[in-house]
C-alpha cells in the first residue's frame, strides 16, 4: 500500500489552494499541487454547512476510505466536501472521488 500522510497545517491547505489545479462535481471538489516529497499528502475539509458532527465524521471517514487507493506519490491534495455528500451514501461519495480523481490524474495506472 501506498504512503498517505494527512495535511495538518493551515499553510499547506492555503498553499495546495493556491496553486490549485482543481475539479469538481456536485459531491466534492478537488485541488492538487505537486510536492518535492517522496509520499502523498491527503486533507479533508468537511465544513459545518455539511451538518453535525456526525454528519462530517461519517463523509470524512467515507472519504479517507477511498484515498486508500493507489495513488500517484509526490501530491499534496485536499478535498472539499459539499453539502449534497451528506445525502449520499459511500458508494455515491466514492464515484464522486473517483470521477474528480480521473480528471486530475491522481491514481497509479492499473496493470
Amino acid at each position: 500500500m501506498s504512503s498517505i500522510n494527512s495535511l495538518k497545517k493551515n499553510r499547506d491547505f492555503q498553499r495546495v489552494y493556491s496553486k490549485r489545479q482543481s475539479f469538481a462535481n456536485r459531491s466534492l471538489v478537488m485541488y492538487k499541487m505537486s510536492n518535492d516529497r517522496a509520499d502523498t499528502r491527503i486533507g479533508i475539509s468537511v465544513s459545518k454547512k455539511v451538518g453535525n458532527s456526525v454528519v462530517r465524521h461519517r463523509v470524512t471517514r467515507v472519504i479517507r476510505e477511498c484515498c486508500e487507493k493507489e495513488l500517484i506519490q509526490g501530491l499534496d491534495i485536499v478535498i472539499v466536501a459539499r453539502p449534497l455528500a451528506k445525502e449520499q451514501g459511500l458508494m455515491e461519495i466514492e464515484e464522486a472521488f473517483f470521477h474528480v480523481g480521473r480528471k486530475l490524474n491522481i491514481f497509479l495506472e492499473s496493470k
